[in-house]
């Protein structure tokens, strides 16, 4: 690879790390497992980056192929841990700082998000970003109707999972 090309993708992971690291914090459990996920991934991105055409947005390429990585790395699942603010947590995990009870709720939901399918992870870290159903779809390869009702049944189940 040109020296070009190199300092425009090193530019973009760099401006976009936090995707990954929100990735990462998706599929693993400890900081190593965080840092080790986040070096594969910035090694599948490095790999693939020579054939991104730009036909879709940095972004939205990236998530594919942060979100593709992690699933194919990180098959695992997790305990449930109860809580009771479903819709609140929820809405919090947009937040970026929390206060010393946000965070509990914080890391209570992402430990029931761990418990979904990888599927179902993917798609609940984009909407948690605020990726409209049409962004959803495009990044996981399906139509946006079936965005729609995959989202459905995840919020249902997060409910049963998270239920006291």
């Amino acid at each position: 690879m040109d020296k070009e090309l190199e300092h425009s993708f090193v530019t973009k992971l760099e401006k976009n790390q936090n995707i990954v690291h929100k990735v990462c914090r998706l599929y693993t459990s400890t900081p190593d497992e965080h840092n080790d996920l986040f070096q594969e991934i910035a090694i599948q991105l490095w790999k693939a980056y020579p054939k991104f055409r730009g036909e879709a947005k940095f972004s939205t390429w990236m998530y594919r192929v942060a979100l593709n990585t992690a699933i194919t790395l990180y098959r695992k699942s997790k305990n449930s841990i109860p809580t009771q603010n479903y819709e609140n947590v929820l809405n919090n995990l947009r937040a970026k700082e929390y206060n010393d009870e946000e965070e509990q709720q914080v890391k209570l939901m992402y430990d029931a998000i761990k418990q979904l399918s990888d599927v179902e992870k993917a798609l609940i870290f984009l909407y948690l970003e605020d990726k409209n159903y049409k962004e959803i779809s495009d990044t996981l390869g399906i139509t946006e109707v079936n965005a729609r009702v995959k989202m459905n049944r995840i919020k249902s189940k997060l409910r049963t999972i998270l239920k006291p």
